[in-house]
């Protein structure tokens, strides 16, 4: 598969691979006057070789439309002083030489048989990274299901769906819609509302990339709908294929410093190593398939004839986090941007959520409990375990227990559990009035 041809999009910062090998190998190539020809055989022949065996390589598989790959590889006519700092197949993408063992870590989405090891990658990281920081821009990685969409099989939506197959876009020009049916694919796709306001403001502050647990036919055809003219992803489409750990996601294969990344996801448990790098978004559910799928026996939005805000959303909430974010990191002093960590950016901008609460639980689940409370303190709460004066908000799931009628005859403020997984969502202390718990009949 040539990734150039079959990738969602081609980057103006793209090459063309073959060009690039050519004008390297080119540059390592000696001078041909007759009385340097006998001199330069030994180089003559290695130089040779490489190009036979890239363009090799690029007739079967095309070329590679990674620009950080091909702006930072050095290609080198010395053999022996090579230190083989990845390869396609078996071969050194600089020398050519066969290699045993497959060191490294396989970046298949950027072109396929590519494999780099970890010196390169830090290499190509750091130089990337002083790019990226010229241009004030970090690195966003976004999940697809649930997050930016969501899917279903035909066969999968409910008779009060059935409406939707004569609702669906065009396919020829999907910038204009929204619904989309994929005969080939037997399936029907529903973009997140503000989803392409979302990307476009998104890929101004940020070097974009798409990772998904889906197979990879399924994460291109998705990049097409988000992406149709191909400005945003590049070939950084990563799949489930692409990972090198079973139902997991890992920053290993993104071609980026873990300390000036972002994710949007929602599932938490999919990013275990990279929490402090996680934004977890409010899911997404279209579809009845997909309440269905997280146990949710309330109608889907397609079955409610009903939608997401576009402009008060999910997405909308989550590009005013990002663009805070961005601010903060990128502010007056320069000096220091390589040392700066979004992490720590991330986690202030969280600790400011619920500011000046302090929160006293009330008969919530055991296994509920703990989460809760550390949701709350990530925000900025205080948790208290018994009454206090100072207690500004009682959480609970009952008005008769002994502390919810404390906050009653105390004029605290009662409030669902809910309210404090709403402020998680949307990076915003919300309406207290909003999650006032109903009396039990």
């Amino acid at each position: 598969m040539s990734v150039v041809t079959d990738s969602p999009v081609h980057s103006s910062s793209s090459d063309d691979f073959v060009a690039f090998l050519d004008a390297e190998l080119n540059a390592s190539s000696p001078n041909s006057s007759p009385e340097n020809e006998a001199e330069n055989e030994d180089e003559l022949e290695i130089v040779r070789i490489k190009r036979q065996k890239f363009e090799s390589i690029e007739e079967t598989e095309g070329s590679t439309s990674e620009g950080i790959i091909i702006r930072n590889l050095e290609a080198s006519a010395e053999v022996d002083v090579c230190t083989h700092p990845g390869s396609f197949g078996n071969m050194c993408i600089r020398c050519g030489q066969k290699l045993d063992g497959e060191a490294g870590v396989t970046f298949g989405y950027i072109h396929k048989g590519l494999r780099l090891h970890d010196e390169e990658i830090s290499r190509l990281r750091n130089a990337d990274m002083k790019s990226l920081l010229c241009r004030k821009k970090l690195y966003l990685v976004l999940d697809l299901d649930h997050t930016l969409l969501n899917s279903t099989h035909l066969a999968h939506l409910s008779s009060e769906e059935s409406y939707l197959f004569n609702q669906t876009d065009s396919l020829a020009d999907v910038s204009k819609g929204s619904l989309f049916k994929l005969e080939h694919m037997h399936m029907m796709t529903k973009l997140r509302p503000f989803v392409r306001p979302f990307l476009k403001e998104a890929s101004e502050m940020f070097e974009m990339y798409i990772y998904t647990m889906g197979d990879r036919p399924y994460a291109l055809e998705m990049a097409k709908l988000l992406d149709p003219q191909g400005e945003y992803f590049n070939s950084k489409v990563i799949s489930r294929d692409d990972g090198t750990q079973k139902h997991q996601k890992g920053l290993d294969v993104v071609l980026g410093q873990e300390s000036a990344v972002l994710i949007l996801d929602d599932t938490e448990h999919a990013w275990t190593k990279h929490k402090d790098n996680l934004i977890l978004m409010e899911r997404y559910h279209f579809f009845a398939s997909s309440c269905r799928q997280f146990g949710f026996s309330c109608k889907s939005l397609a079955e409610l004839k009903s939608d997401e805000n576009e402009t008060d959303g999910a997405l909308a909430k989550i590009l005013q986090v990002l663009k805070q974010v961005h601010c903060i990191y990128f502010d007056k002093d320069q000096e220091d941007l390589v040392d700066r960590d979004v992490r720590q950016v991330l986690s202030t901008v969280r600790s400011e959520v619920l500011s000046g609460c302090v929160i006293l639980f009330s008969r919530i689940c055991h296994g509920a409990l703990p989460s809760l409370q550390k949701m709350a303190e990530q925000m900025g709460a205080t948790c208290l375990t018994e009454i206090d004066s100072s207690v500004t908000h009682v959480v609970a799931t009952d008005v008769g227990t002994e502390k919810s009628r404390w906050a009653v005859k105390e004029n605290k403020i009662l409030v669902h559990p809910l309210w404090i997984e709403a402020a998680n969502y949307f990076w915003q202390k919300q309406p207290e009035e909003n999650f006032i718990i109903k009396k039990k009949q």
